[in-house]
């Protein structure tokens, strides 16, 4: 017995040595921090931008995309026929204007429409912490209804 606990205690500090397994293919992680520098840069697309929103493509997979988005102003109506939309609002506040019928957009890429005007739809406030899912064929459009401005990630989620 005596045998056995000398081998744990030395077999311990072993393990401590190895090597984690290897990142699974795909897998990525993003802290806090990276996101406060991409927010600066951001902040600074946006205010040079005609729209008054900065835009990042922060990773894309077969799947699905990842973008990081800060508006100070309205966002046009979108409407994407193969992808929903997820957000994850970070900062700022706003309003999803969502559902309805969108006229008059544009092609502006395959399966993609924008501009024009949603006609009924549902209004939803975005604040910091909230999550929210658009599914595919779905016009929406984010305002910010008297607000400074909002910042959020989307995942775009491909194969609908």
């Amino acid at each position: 017995m005596k045998k056995l606990w000398l081998l744990c205690l030395f077999a311990l500090p072993l393990r401590a040595v190895v090597p984690d397994e290897a990142v699974p293919p795909g897998f990525q992680q993003w802290d806090a921090a990276s996101f406060t520098e991409l927010r600066r840069s951001l902040d600074a697309k946006a205010a040079t931008d005609p729209h008054h929103a900065g835009m990042q493509k922060i990773a894309e997979y077969p799947n699905d995309i990842i973008w990081a988005v800060h508006r100070a102003a309205d966002g046009s109506p979108e409407f994407h026929e193969t992808e929903a939309d997820i957000f994850f609002v970070q900062s700022g506040s706003g309003t999803l204007l969502v559902g309805g019928t969108l006229i008059g957009a544009d092609t502006v890429a395959p399966h993609e429409l924008r501009n024009g005007t949603i006609q009924g739809g549902i209004r939803r406030k975005l604040s910091a912490g909230d999550v929210v899912r658009i599914p595919a064929r779905t016009p929406h459009q984010v305002l910010l209804d008297g607000a400074k401005e909002i910042t959020y990630i989307v995942v775009k989620a491909r194969g609908y």
